[in-house]
């Protein structure tokens, strides 16, 4: 390393080891740091920055875990040889074609391919390409450590609070990781799971598998009312309040920030911990999740299913400030870590110069899914956002949740009812989510929208027989 060479540690706001690992991984990156170049020993570049030894070690450790630098024994530590990578083939990005099936499929959101397909073929061949020697051994914290930058990366924006890429734990999916968060906080000998009273019902699943309880709660056009988790505090003790304040399954509804505080008082009035369901994340509102508003009582779940690909079941969870490590063991004893083709397949896919324009090309796929929806239903009471891949209709007079889904299932159009919301003892609205289906043509699903509007237009009351 050049002596001249120190990076300004004064300014940092987090840890100091993130920022001289910052500062490293730029001098490389810059060629500042050449390949084969020396560092410091740990000792004297601590006492020049004015850090303990220790903070130069775990800055060590981390870029050699990213295949950054490489440690000697005896010798000390380098900047390493650059992993020989394939050349990277450009996506031509945009809708592919699509076939018209017998049955149209409106029951969970499929998303369009734009070119995520063929953005992992090509990431699969250069892995073929590629040395590893890690193919015949356990994952471990070392082999995810490129993945979990490149998500860290990919939660750019996220107002997560402050947070290192290693505090990221990956999970089978965003219900592998709800599992895993809800093992780690229940512990109470009745426990229980508040959540909203029309919600994923993954929460249920993960509760009934878990022994506990759900307790439903009102909600408003914000999502569940202050007062209602307040109620149920004070009934059931601290427990745990699922929700999803950015996009709200299935009402499509938002939950701003002034609700988001009066919730998070609440919660951190009484020690209730909060779980976020952020798996819809595809453009984002800018606004404090939970985990940032309640440092130490705030959970944050997401995946890559709902937003670029299901088919990797790639989800990620970051706990409270403090419990990084839990979670992390919780993680090792659940699954043992994430199949490393599986780890290294997503860093290389989210790191790629394409998928920024993939991203795009699929929010404006789905607006274009939603649009053609809203031109056909608008007259209803129907609600949707542009980046949201489903629409929450409630059904006008004359029609129940249950009979619509089987009459539109007869017509070759499967829908979910508002009863695969509810809770068990929970009362559902005469309602249905549509979702986008981006594998069918455009022209198929505005066929399906026209077959929902005629069988809206005419309640069984009003069919002739």
């Amino acid at each position: 390393m050049n002596t001249i060479w120190f990076p300004d540690l004064s300014n940092s706001n987090g840890p100091k080891y993130l920022t001289l690992t910052d500062a490293i991984r730029q001098a490389i990156v810059s060629e500042q740091l050449q390949v084969g170049e020396r560092l410091p020993p740990v000792r004297e570049l601590g006492w020049q920055l004015k850090v303990t030894p220790g903070t130069v070690a775990r800055a060590y450790t981390k870029l050699t875990d990213e295949g950054l630098l490489k440690a000697a024994v005896g010798r000390g530590t380098f900047v390493a040889e650059p992993k020989a990578m394939p050349q990277h083939r450009p996506i031509e990005i945009g809708a592919r074609p699509t076939k018209v099936p017998d049955r149209i499929e409106l029951l969970s959101p499929l998303l369009p391919d734009v070119g995520q397909e063929a953005l992992i073929r090509n990431c699969y061949a250069r892995m073929a390409q590629m040395p590893n020697d890690n193919l015949i051994q356990y994952p471990s914290q070392a082999t995810e450590a490129g993945a979990r930058v490149a998500i860290a990366d990919w939660l750019k924006g996220v107002q997560l609070g402050r947070f290192d890429p290693e505090d990221i734990v990956l999970a089978h999916g965003g219900q592998n990781a709800i599992m895993m968060i809800l093992q780690i906080v229940l512990k109470d000998p009745n426990p229980m799971i508040f959540a909203e009273d029309l919600s994923y019902a993954g929460f249920r699943h993960a509760a009934r598998l878990l022994r506990a309880g759900v307790v439903g709660l009102k909600c408003d056009s914000e999502g569940v009312m202050p007062e209602e988790l307040e109620v149920a505090c004070q009934k059931y003790g601290p427990q745990i309040f699922c929700t999803s304040p950015e996009v709200h399954n299935p009402t499509t509804g938002h939950t701003g920030l002034t609700r988001r505080k009066e919730l998070a008082e609440v919660a951190q009035k009484y020690g209730c911990t909060v779980l976020e369901d952020d798996c819809y994340h595809m453009q984002g509102s800018g606004l404090p999740t939970y985990r940032q508003l309640l440092p130490e009582l705030g959970w944050y779940v997401s995946s890559l299913s709902k937003s670029l690909t299901p088919s990797l079941r790639v989800g990620f969870a970051l706990a409270p400030q403090g419990k990084a490590q839990t979670l992390r063991r919780t993680a090792q004893f659940n699954h043992f870590g994430l199949a490393i083709t599986i780890t290294d397949l997503t860093e290389m896919v989210l790191q790629s110069p394409d998928l920024p324009q993939i991203r795009t090309a699929i929010v404006e796929r789905v607006n274009s899914y939603v649009r053609i929806a809203v031109n056909v239903l608008g007259r209803y009471d129907l609600k949707w956002r542009d980046d949201v891949p489903f629409l929450w209709l409630k059904l006008p007079r004359g029609w129940r949740a249950s009979n619509f889904c089987r009459t539109a299932e007869k017509q070759g159009i499967r829908l979910r009812s508002a009863d695969d919301f509810a809770l068990l003892d929970g009362r559902a609205p005469h309602a249905v989510r549509i979702t986008v289906n981006g594998q069918i043509p455009l022209e198929a699903f505005e066929r399906a929208m026209y077959a929902l509007e005629r069988l809206l237009s005419n309640p069984p009351d009003l069919i002739e027989v």
